[in-house]
């Protein structure tokens, strides 16, 4: 038996762990499971822990107002440091690109004990952008024993950079995550309806998702002047925006978009709701990199509001396209999925490329094999 410690902090990593988490449980003669939460978000992230029935053995709270990355980073990894001792762990898993994937892999380094890092491999060539996301998961892979790249793609990216031992293309964890969740929801769509009445449906409902720290500022303003004019211009159409609780965020899209006809300004959607309703919706527009992945196995177009993306592999599969934060640019390419029936089936209907909703299932197998779990 293996004694594993999951070390994460946020939403996303969460909705990505939570689903091997649950696989590993299954087999306790194999994996001693823990999990530390360091609450680099708090709300967020307890919302997706209740959804998918996960309890925390370590829970650091490391979040404050205006919390900095100098912050997180320090305050993470002592409490790291006091868990690790205490966990007496073999494994430390880890996931993406956050400062929690960070510091819970140098933690392990630091102590000799073996990283393995999910979803590892993603990479933009620019250090900055996301920042500090690239950074991390460039840090995070360089420590890493056991690297669990979601594509061919990811692997060729470690392997540039002269990671070649224990890469295993697995597929993302995300897609595990929302075909569980999505059969909980429709079990109960009756109740997300009323949830969400005041949204037309029989219009074209566009997701939008944005809280990028390289857009802040004026490319956040751009983002929401395409915005607004796409919802001027299309009578048809209702758009969804849950936003972000950053001020960076909220303050232009409240100064351009609030009050504006068939724009729907709420807040941040808990796991379970946003997935019904990215499944709900005609298309999404985003700077999210789970999204990215998730759209697509909901055969909803993605149109991404970046001016790069480690998550190339959907570019080049047709089910996403990378228009950057200018306005011409987001309404041209959002008015073309509007306006024209094949290039919207194109897209809707292109494969996939980040999985079958396995992962979980290949990352634990192969983590018996690898460490001599019997």
């Amino acid at each position: 038996m293996k004694k594993v410690l999951f070390v994460f902090g946020t939403r996303p990593e969460a909705i990505k762990l939570c689903p091997l988490v649950k696989k590993m449980e299954e087999y306790p003669k194999k994996f001693d499971v823990e999990i530390c939460v360091t609450a680099q978000h708090r709300e967020m992230l307890d919302q997706v822990l209740d959804f998918f029935g996960v309890m925390p053995e370590y829970d650091l709270n490391i979040m404050s107002a205006s919390q900095t990355l100098f912050d997180v980073t320090v305050k993470g990894l002592k409490g790291l440091e006091k868990v690790i001792d205490k966990a007496a762990t073999d494994i430390i898993i880890v996931q993406g690109d956050t400062t929690t994937a960070f510091i819970g892999a140098l933690a392990g380094y630091y102590n000799k004990i073996k990283v393995a890092h999910v979803e590892a491999g993603l990479r933009s060539g620019d250090k900055y952008s996301p920042f500090p996301e690239e950074a991390n998961r460039i840090l995070a892979g360089h420590l890493a024993d056991f690297h669990f790249a979601p594509t061919e793609k990811a692997k060729q990216n470690l392997q540039k950079e002269g990671i070649v031992n224990n890469v295993h293309v697995v597929g993302n964890t995300v897609i595990d995550a929302l075909f569980e969740g999505l059969e909980r929801v429709k079990k109960e769509d009756e109740k997300y309806k009323k949830d969400f009445s005041y949204i037309d449906f029989s219009k074209k409902v566009i997701l939008v998702t944005g809280h990028r720290r390289e857009s802040f500022g004026e490319p956040f303003e751009n983002i929401c002047k395409a915005l607004k004019m796409i919802a001027e211009e299309h009578p048809y159409v209702e758009l969804v925006y849950p936003v972000h609780l950053n001020p960076n965020v909220r303050k232009p899209v409240k100064k351009i978009l609030g009050g504006q006809e068939r724009i729907h300004l709420i807040e941040p959607l808990d796991y379970p709701h946003l997935i019904w309703l990215m499944d709900k919706s005609y298309l999404v527009v985003t700077d999210s990199g789970g999204i990215q992945e998730e759209a697509p196995s909901l055969g909803k177009p993605v149109i991404v509001m970046r001016d790069v993306t480690e998550r190339t592999e959907g570019i080049e599969a047709g089910t996403a396209k990378l228009v950057g934060t200018l306005p011409h640019a987001i309404i041209y390419e959002v008015n073309w999925l509007l306006e024209d029936e094949k290039h919207y089936q194109r897209m809707a209907n292109a494969v996939n490329p980040y999985g079958d909703g396995k992962a979980c299932e290949k990352i634990m197998r192969l983590l018996s094999d690898k460490t001599g779990v019997e």
